[in-house]
């Protein structure tokens, strides 16, 4: 019995050498309480809206459709600041106004090319805010005086009395720089301070390429898309305070949709409008345009397409037929100064006729509200 008491107390002896060791012990946990505490994980990323598919009869290449519209806030940028508002359309399209300066907060994306055009976080596209305002964007294509915008291309290559010319033409006249030249944002400066928005002139493979080479960065049917959007962003980083792009040529490059199509997703998603000058008959612009939900319109009218500026008076007559009939017609022209010279009397004459002489963009947004 006594040898079975002696086992017990060494047993208990070294069971409390063993607790009092662990807890002197330094350690993880040793001698601390412990406390467990349940991670939830994060939940996953919504997924993206699913982009819907094409209309029936447009076919577009792998992994285009129409682009979600950016949702807009409440005129706020990203650091809560509150924007500037946007000047208020004039009582008359012709009234002097000051355009939003460029380039604004928010719609520039820095590049290795230099600055793009963006939508801003809170929806303000570039197109909105760089547009000259006007009474009639929002107005249905029936209903109301006819209405004509005009669009003179060029701006870069003419001379600076050509260009004076251009700049003392009604403010609701539009105009539109290519990439090359010196002074560029200066020249656009310029017609913006005037009152007059700007477009882009992008140069697109004619049917003829090189015979016919619009000029460095063409886009071409033969480069993959990833290399022809390459050349769109430098030509999109040549200057800032556009509202679209137009095409320069392109009787090849607009017949591709394989090609055209990647170009116009991406002025789509910059916020831009497209305005096709005409000149390339079976342009599968409108398609794709429809199918992505772009700001786009073809111009119904070249001004001066004859050689010489011969019938720029019957051209624009139809222009004025064209509004009449339709409600909405653009015109395209070249700065050239006898084009400048017919249009300044032509224009003049408008009022009296019950026409209005209207921006581009407010053209071609009133046709997509129609």
């Amino acid at each position: 019995m006594k040898a079975l008491v002696v086992a017990t107390s060494i047993v208990l002896l070294a069971l409390l050498a063993i607790f009092g060791w662990l807890a002197l012990t330094p350690g993880p946990g040793g001698g601390s309480p412990v406390v467990t505490l349940a991670v939830t994980p994060p939940p996953p990323p919504k997924p993206e809206p699913p982009r819907p598919a094409a209309p029936p009869g447009i076919d577009l290449p792998p992994g285009f459709g129409i682009s979600p519209q950016p949702q807009k806030g409440k005129g706020k940028a990203a650091d809560g600041q509150q924007q500037a508002a946007l000047p208020e359309p004039p009582e008359s399209e012709t009234a002097s106004i000051t355009l939003v300066a460029a380039p604004a907060e928010g719609l520039v994306e820095e590049s290795r090319y230099g600055p793009l055009p963006k939508v801003a976080p809170d929806g303000r596209r570039p197109l909105d805010v760089y547009a000259r305002p006007s009474r009639y964007a929002a107005k249905t294509a029936t209903g109301g005086p006819p209405r004509v915008a005009l669009l003179i291309n060029g701006m870069e290559m003419s001379n600076a009395e050509t260009s004076e010319a251009v700049l003392k033409l009604p403010a609701p006249v539009s105009v539109s720089f290519t990439a090359y030249g010196r002074n560029l944002q200066e020249g656009v400066d310029q017609a913006r301070a005037a009152g007059h928005e700007v477009l882009l002139r992008i140069p697109l493979e004619p049917a003829d390429y090189p015979t016919s080479d619009p000029g460095p960065h063409t886009l071409l049917t033969t480069l993959p898309p990833d290399e022809n959007m390459k050349r769109l962003q430098w030509l999109m980083s040549r200057f800032t305070g556009y509202v679209g792009v137009t095409n320069l040529m392109g009787a090849k490059f607009e017949t591709s949709t394989e090609s055209f199509a990647p170009v116009l997703e991406e002025i789509k998603a910059r916020g831009l409008l497209y305005l096709d000058d005409g000149s390339v008959p079976k342009s599968e612009g409108g398609k794709i345009a429809g199918a992505l939900g772009l700001d786009y319109a073809t111009a119904g009218v070249q001004v001066d397409k004859l050689p010489g500026g011969e019938d720029i008076a019957k051209a624009l007559a139809e222009l004025e037929a064209a509004a009449k009939q339709n409600g909405t017609a653009i015109g395209v022209a070249a700065a050239k100064p006898e084009t400048v010279k017919q249009v300044a009397a032509w224009a003049e004459q408008l009022q009296g006729k019950g026409i209005v002489l209207i921006p581009v963009s407010a053209a071609i947004r009133s046709q997509r509200q129609s």
